[in-house]
């Protein structure tokens, strides 16, 4: 019993020392770089952790203008979600810190930017590349759904791209850990299903829509219900006026996916997993997930990002040294 008491003491005592050596980040930790954009709440910026020289990108928001807004609930939980999730499509938040006037998120930096302004660049994509983006966000929401999480906001401007060409799914602010049906209204106009417009319960197949939403907008350059007047938005898409036009050409299976996953009744949308065996997904996308830009880059990628056992050690270098002692409520 003696041996025993010890053992756990030791235990306890190691538990302490390792607790002890975690720290809590300070803005003096890291070398701020270049702004690599900015949003309502404040600035993105590369950045470079002092000790390990690991590169990250910095999201520094303003506690004013979140209190402001009455956000904070919002930002809490959406560092709550993206910190647990690990899947290579989805970005990975290692943590945050804070000071007196600002919140900073400590988030893997997406090396070839936003796709928003990539799909701007080249108007349309090519079905093996939208087929290529639309696998892998399948992949990455059937993994979310599986920790009961549903997005809520699938659109370009909340999809980010790294080093190799890959799709990361970046902005979590609408998401939500769910185990039954909701009725918030939240989300983009262009990208909302009929339920959330109709107000009426929704569960996680409103990502179904939304990626479907997405594959049209890959393909045709624009969002399928898009209209002058959010009312007339708001009409298309509970009737699920859906056209296709004559141009770009657009093939016949890519169109057929596109019908079944937006479909007015939630419970009849193509299920994630059967998207995955649709011909058009199994002819046109890469396995690899990874996409050559139709824009010419000059960027060269950032080495701790192109590999994985680095990038492994860099989240295990970031989520070892972060203190969790929760965002700080006021």
């Amino acid at each position: 019993m003696a041996i025993a008491a010890e053992s756990q003491q030791e235990q306890t005592a190691s538990s302490e020392s390792v607790a002890a050596e975690k720290k809590r980040w300070t803005l003096n930790d890291f070398d701020i770089g270049k702004p690599l954009g900015r949003g309502k709440f404040g600035h993105v910026y590369l950045a470079r952790e002092k000790r390990s020289n690991h590169i990250v990108a910095l999201k520094v928001l303003f506690k004013s203008q979140l209190k402001q807004s009455q956000v904070e609930h919002q930002l809490r939980r959406e560092v709550e979600i993206q910190s647990h999730l690990r899947h290579p499509n989805i970005l990975r938040l290692y943590g945050y810190f804070y000071d007196q006037k600002r919140v900073y998120l400590i988030l893997e930096y997406a090396a070839k930017g936003e796709l928003y302004k990539e799909l701007q660049k080249c108007k349309h994509f090519s079905e093996r590349r939208a087929a290529t983006y639309v696998a892998s966000l399948a992949r990455a929401l059937i993994y979310c759904h599986g920790k009961h999480v549903i997005h809520r906001d699938i659109k370009p401007e909340n999809l980010l791209v790294g080093a190799e060409g890959e799709l990361k799914i970046a902005d979590f602010g609408w998401s939500v850990h769910t185990f039954n049906r909701r009725r918030t209204m939240c989300g983009t106009l262009d990208y909302l299903p009929p339920e959330m417009v109709e107000s009426v319960e929704h569960d996680a197949n409103v990502d179904i829509w939304s990626l479907g939403v997405l594959c049209y907008e890959f393909l045709y350059g624009e969002p399928p219900f898009e209209a002058k007047e959010h009312s007339d938005t708001y009409r298309r898409i509970v009737q699920v006026d859906l056209k296709f036009p004559p141009k770009p050409i657009v093939s016949s299976a890519a169109k057929d996916l596109i019908s079944q996953m937006l479909v007015k009744d939630s419970s009849r949308r193509l299920p994630l997993h059967k998207l995955l065996e649709h011909p058009w997904v199994i002819q046109n996308a890469d396995p690899s997930g990874f996409v050559r830009s139709c824009v010419a880059q000059l960027l060269k990628p950032v080495g701790v990002l192109s590999s994985g056992s680095l990038a492994q050690k860099m989240c295990a270098y970031f989520c070892g040294n972060m203190k969790d002692d929760g965002l700080e409520r006021q």
